[in-house]
């Protein structure tokens, strides 16, 4: 049997296959980058027209209030977009907000857990982490409230020492797809004393996370990768409930007051995780995110993970029977990696975006990283053996090599 004909077979039966046509995706078009910007639910625009036409545009500035005074409730979007995330990474809903961007984020936890833990400033991580998180480090470090140290992950444990204040990891590698056992390191982290935030980036949507289980301390992630939110859609962050009497973060803007509408001239932090806010909430970007958030666990997250991990699989059986050769980054074992798989090539750029000419739309990390992801919402297995198949042409024929494929754009 042919892969296109397993493919049908797998389509026919999956449980998922209705919740393609929920989202928006141009024909012609095999999307395997949902690990960089997710695929728009058919849902959003009209959503997004009636914050715009409806709620600012007939409601103007009622609609920050609630439904009792008139409005829409735009004051409490983030902390009920929080809520709905908290269930896709076993937090409770008090545990978690909908505000700024990860990074953003990432700067106030690794600020708040220094302030935590006086008389330590190590903040450790793993080189070639995601570069914001890195980045986040070195601003601390810069103004001499923190000290960067970076181990191999497998080193992780035996780093850890007195001088450690945070460890600070990815869950799921954004290069590799490679997963850290949470956990583990968790536990190991607080046998050291020291506490731990996690980047659930390429995690939250996609696979189950259990923030509660694992006794974690803080956790950061995007909305506009496997939530569907949109291009720059807000944020999230999680603040375990035995902090939250402890909680200090840095940027003390006016919505993560106690009281922003007493315009006080001294800041009183909110109680809880909504002093992570900062300035006033995105709400267009808000009201996005809430569509994907919704949708998403709708689905569910256990048979979306489930789905993907059968689709990655499936596209490595496609290239071995399509006798291609590449040199696998991810894990082989599907149960140790997100929902993507990685590849290495001297030339992985070129081959990108010979594959995107083709409407296979992968993604490139450097130096040499083919990227592709796998969204089950909207991927199938017909896209599977589709990309599979292009991918084996475009190696065999060498197609890759034509000029206009090696420049390089400003975003890969």
């Amino acid at each position: 049997m042919s892969p296109e004909e397993r493919a049908r077979e797998f389509d026919a039966a999956d449980p998922l296959g209705p919740y393609r046509d929920r989202f928006t995706l141009p024909e012609g078009v095999i999307y395997l980058d949902g690990n960089s910007l997710g695929a728009l639910p058919k849902a959003t625009p009209a959503a997004m027209a009636r914050v715009v036409e409806q709620e600012w545009g007939a409601g103007l500035i009622r609609s920050w209030n609630g439904p009792d005074f008139g409005g829409a409730g735009w004051f409490d979007a983030a902390s009920r977009i929080g809520g709905k995330i908290a269930p896709l990474i076993g937090a409770a809903p008090h545990e978690v907000i909908a505000c700024d961007s990860t990074s953003v984020n990432l700067f106030k936890l690794i600020a708040a857990a220094l302030a935590m833990r006086p008389g330590r400033k190590v903040i450790l991580s793993e080189p070639r982490n995601f570069p914001t998180d890195l980045y986040m480090i070195a601003g601390l470090e810069r103004q001499g409230l923190a000290e960067r140290r970076l181990a191999e992950r497998e080193r992780l444990v035996e780093a850890l020492d007195d001088d450690v204040a945070l460890l600070m990891l990815t869950h799921v590698h954004y290069k590799s797809g490679a997963l850290h056992d949470m956990a583990a390191l968790t536990r190991a982290a607080h046998e050291a004393g020291a506490l731990v935030l996690w980047d659930l980036s390429h995690s939250t949507g996609a696979m189950p996370v259990d923030l509660t289980g694992a006794g974690a301390d803080f956790a950061v992630g995007c909305g506009y990768k496997y939530l569907c939110g949109g291009p720059g859609a807000p944020a999230f962050a999680f603040v375990a409930e035995r902090h939250h009497p402890a909680l200090d973060q840095p940027l003390t803007g006016w919505f993560g007051h106690a009281a922003p509408f007493a315009f006080s001239d001294n800041y009183a932090p909110a109680p809880g995780v909504e002093q992570l806010m900062c300035g006033t909430s995105p709400v267009l970007g808000l009201a996005a995110l809430e569509v994907g958030v919704d949708l998403i666990a709708e689905i569910g997250v256990g048979r979306l993970y489930a789905k993907s991990q059968a689709l990655s699989e499936f596209f490595l059986e496609c290239l071995m029977a399509l006798e291609v050769d590449l040199e696998l980054v991810s894990p082989p074992k599907s149960n140790a990696r997100g929902s993507q798989l990685s590849f290495r090539h001297p030339d992985a750029y070129a081959i990108c975006q010979a594959l995107i000419a083709r409407g296979v739309i992968g993604d490139f990390r450097d130096p040499d990283v083919l990227r592709l992801g796998f969204a089950p919402a909207y991927v199938g297995f017909a896209d599977i053996a589709a990309a599979a198949r292009n991918l084996a042409e475009v190696l065999a024929s060498g197609e890759w090599q034509r000029a206009e494929f090696s420049q390089r754009a400003a975003v890969t």
